[in-house]
């Protein structure tokens, strides 16, 4: 690894070589096979049919956490640095029965999956036969919710309307903050503890529920002290066996850091990337919430831990990076756990969408880039991981020095980073209600969604169709795969008299969507509050302990819903061309259309192409199509904006896919635009696949037409030839780019830069591109794990030059 001054910024592209620890620790984790990991599930179901109805629901789960965390399995790899495992090693994945329960079925179709395998052993097979299942049959939350939501919901969840994250992951989309870096568990545990002094138990009649959650929370702070505390005793123990004297050495440097963190605030680096790596274990081993736990800004966190380290000489800049770069594969061991039914079609992927802060604004508004931000863009570069995915907060205070060291890494076309224009995420959190300091403090978790650091829960609900929901319009609210009538009669499209009414019936029907979505979703987010407490990370989030309530129950000081849209691009394109053939010109009936649509465009290939190639589209700066992008969003937002949720808090829209543009186009028949049936939608923000044809700055120009500003975070991928970004002047113009789009208001970037040849091979030959990374949506996988229709989708989008 190179060194230079403290403080100084790289002088040219990124770089960083790799110690063959680390490559060995690289190589490891790469090649390591994914297993369900029956552990959790056995010592849950085993605590729970003992003391299920002796305690409180909060104590019970903090309890159960406490048991596991004394009985869990302790792996210690050979070269590792930083300990601590979700399940017994790397990639060993626990499940969460007391959420959602895999049947025998479930776990065989894991293990059968060619892309996205989770391999079952025969243990684990006789474990949920024998234990798990008959268990958890009927308590599981999947289980008491299913049978108890209303019709209506039901029926726009079949038919492909709507997917719901909290059916089966409990709620997350959080970021810690430093405080974790300032104050160790037993500060909050004293913390705890005069909260419990404060209650008034005279005149407030939630004082003895509070009693219990700060109860939990207690006994959850004391099941991670208990984990750090047995590592530590491990740790001893082999150092007093080990007979190499520089592995004796490192073994009681990590037993001495498991003595003192997370108990304590860590004093050094390495204790703050143990810190760190032990309260993420305990999070995600409480639950399994989507973008579960977040680090945050990172760079700005460590820092003054690694200065401090590097100018006492306790650490050279080499070593330091290395502790670095070993705490960066940890992530990598933790593949998300394994989805259910419609969200392993929404989400196929091993991404667990942890995502990592550099650079932006400090809670003074200064420059917060420091060396950190570069060294992590190295390791980013060089490590090669689909997770953990990191971005760049782009603000008006920072450098464009910074902004091309980061266009270099994105250069390499690997997906990352991601840019974000940290000003709108600014500007997004003050319009929610936080402070000025907290929304500095803020940032992006998951995919690309914005919330405040440490201070707020902000879980994903679920996403919603907006082509099917037009689908519905022209159908008078019945679902023409189906036939069934899903939402309110809003007209047979032969009798709309122009584009206005068919508006209006859009309108009509997605306003039942909305309702009867965000009706379930009350529902679901009362169960996770009751049912479903996370103790440990409550403790760990501004708010929770002040107000002795739990982080899925209003806890936080902050609060949203998410509810993200799909298929903007399809939608706005179907709709202009029917605007403009059918309304403007005459060239069609809409009842022609519509049959045409019904079949698939059979024997319609004139209308398809008429609709595909003569059509305004969006991505392409051209008012007639981008107003009806404008006017749709804008509805949508209106209608979900500031509704308060069951939590306290409130509902909000965003604009990414994950990868359920390509669940709602298996759910959606052709579409007006000249999309085949059953195919992908467009994703994100971005236009429709191909339909940008007016360049890069055309479709920026469009993006920032929508109202950045009003969203929870936005998703607009962009596709570049290589030879676009060859030298100093394409990186010159790349960042020019993106500082034009965000100077017209827009929120984020992501870049795919490769060519479809390319691609192409890694179809044809995937054994010669098995380390082939690209950008899927708001996340970076390999090419080869995602599946064809994915891979096509993918190849579609238009490459800019």
């Amino acid at each position: 690894m190179t060194s230079q001054p403290l403080g100084a910024a790289p002088a040219d592209g990124p770089r960083l070589a790799l110690t063959e620890r680390v490559k060995r620790l690289r190589e490891l984790s790469r090649e390591a096979e994914v297993w369900i990991d029956p552990e959790r599930a056995r010592v849950i179901t085993a605590f729970y049919r003992e003391n299920d109805g002796k305690y409180s629901i909060p104590v019970l789960r903090a309890l159960a956490l406490k048991d596991l965390f004394q009985k869990k399995e302790l792996y210690l790899g050979d070269d590792e640095l930083i300990v601590g495992e979700r399940g017994s090693a790397p990639k060993r994945i626990p499940t969460f029965p007391e959420i959602a329960c895999h049947s025998l079925e479930d776990l065989e179709m894991l293990a059968s999956q060619r892309m996205i395998t989770y391999n079952v052993s025969d243990e684990t097979k006789d474990l949920y036969k024998n234990e798990v299942i008959p268990y958890w049959r009927g308590r599981s939350l999947r289980d008491r919710v299913f049978g108890r939501l209303e019709r209506e919901w039901m029926d726009i969840y079949e038919s492909g309307l709507i997917t719901e994250t909290l059916e089966q992951r409990a709620p997350g989309s959080m970021a810690l903050d430093g405080k974790i870096y300032r104050t160790g568990l037993l500060g909050i545990k004293e913390e705890i503890k005069s909260a419990v002094a404060a209650l008034d138990f005279m005149n407030d009649p939630e004082a003895s529920d509070k009693r219990e959650e700060l109860t939990a929370m207690d006994i959850a702070c004391d099941a991670l002290i208990l984990y750090a505390k047995r590592y530590a005793e491990m740790l001893a123990e082999k150092a007093a066996l080990c007979a190499d004297g520089a592995r004796r050495a490192e073994l009681e440097k990590m037993a001495d850091v498991c003595r003192h963190v997370p108990a304590h605030a860590p004093r050094d680096l390495w204790e703050a990337l143990q810190t760190y790596w032990f309260l993420h274990v305990g999070v995600v081993t409480e639950a399994n919430g989507w973008d579960g736990c977040n680090p945050g800004h990172i760079d700005r966190h460590f820092y003054p831990f690694y200065k401090k380290d590097v100018e006492s000489g306790a650490l050279t800049k080499d070593s330091a990076k290395e502790l670095l770069c070993a705490w960066w594969i940890k992530f990598n061991n933790h593949p998300a756990p394994a989805k259910y039914g419609v969200s392993a079609l929404e989400s196929g992927t091993y991404n667990d969408f942890v995502n990592i802060s550099l650079g932006g604004m400090t809670q003074e508004g200064t420059d917060a880039v420091n060396e950190l931000s570069y060294v992590f863009l190295d390791i980013l570069d060089e490590i090669e991981f689909i997770q953990p995915q990191a971005h760049i907060l782009l603000s008006r205070v920072n450098s464009d020095e910074f902004l091309k060291y980061a266009c270099r890494v994105i250069r390499k076309g690997r997906g990352f980073p991601a840019v974000f224009n940290a000003d709108a995420a600014i500007e997004q959190q003050l319009r929610t209600g936080k402070t000025l300091a907290d929304a500095r403090g803020g940032g992006v978790c998951g995919c690309v969604e914005t919330t405040c650091y440490g201070k707020e829960a902000a879980p994903l609900i679920g996403y919603i169709n907006f082509p099917k929901i037009l689908e519905l319009a022209l159908h008078d609210g019945v679902d023409p795969r189906t036939k069934r009538r899903i939402g309110p009669a809003s007209g047979a499209a032969a009798d709309f008299a122009d584009y206005e009414e068919l508006i209006a019936a859009f309108k009509l029907q997605a306003k039942h969507v909305i309702e009867t979505k965000l009706r379930g979703t009350q529902y679901l987010e009362r169960m996770f509050a009751e049912y479903l407490p996370q103790s440990f990370l409550s403790s760990l989030i501004e708010g929770c302990v002040a107000k002795g309530r739990n982080y899925n129950d209003g806890g936080p000081k902050y609060s949203i819903s998410m509810l993200p849209g799909v298929g903007i691009g399809t939608v706005t394109d179907s709709l202009a061309a029917i605007k403009k053939h059918v309304f403007d010109e005459g060239r069609y009936t809409l009842a022609e259309t519509v049959e045409a649509l019904d079949g698939n465009f059979e024997g319609r290939g004139e209308m398809r192409a008429v609709f595909a190639n003569r059509t305004p589209r969006y991505g392409n700066d051209d008012d007639y199509a981008d107003a009806i992008m404008k006017e749709i969003s804008d509805y949508f937002i209106d209608a979900v904006d500031g509704r308060p949720d069951s939590r306290g808090g409130t509902y909000r829209m965003d604009m990414l896919p994950t990868t359920c543009h390509m669940y709602f186009g298996e759910m959606t028949l052709a579409t007006a635009d000249g999309r085949a049936a059953f195919t992908p939608l467009s994703e994100g923000i971005s236009p429709v696949q191909g339909a940008d044809r007016g360049g890069p700055t055309a479709v920026l120009k469009s993006a920032a037409k929508m109202d950045h500003a009003r969203t929870c975070g936005t998703l607009l991928n962009m596709k570049f030839l290589p030879d676009a970004l060859k030298d100093e002047n394409g990186i010159q113009k790349l960042a020019g780019l993106i500082r034009t789009y965000f100077r017209f208001g827009g929120y984020h970037l992501q870049f795919n830069v490769c060519d479809a040849e390319t691609l192409r091979g890694a179809q044809r030959e995937p054994e010669k591109y098995r380390n082939l990374i690209v950008r899927v949506a708001g996340y970076s996988d390999y090419f080869n794990a995602v599946g064809k229709s994915l891979q096509d989708e993918i190849i579609r989008r238009t490459a800019h030059s």
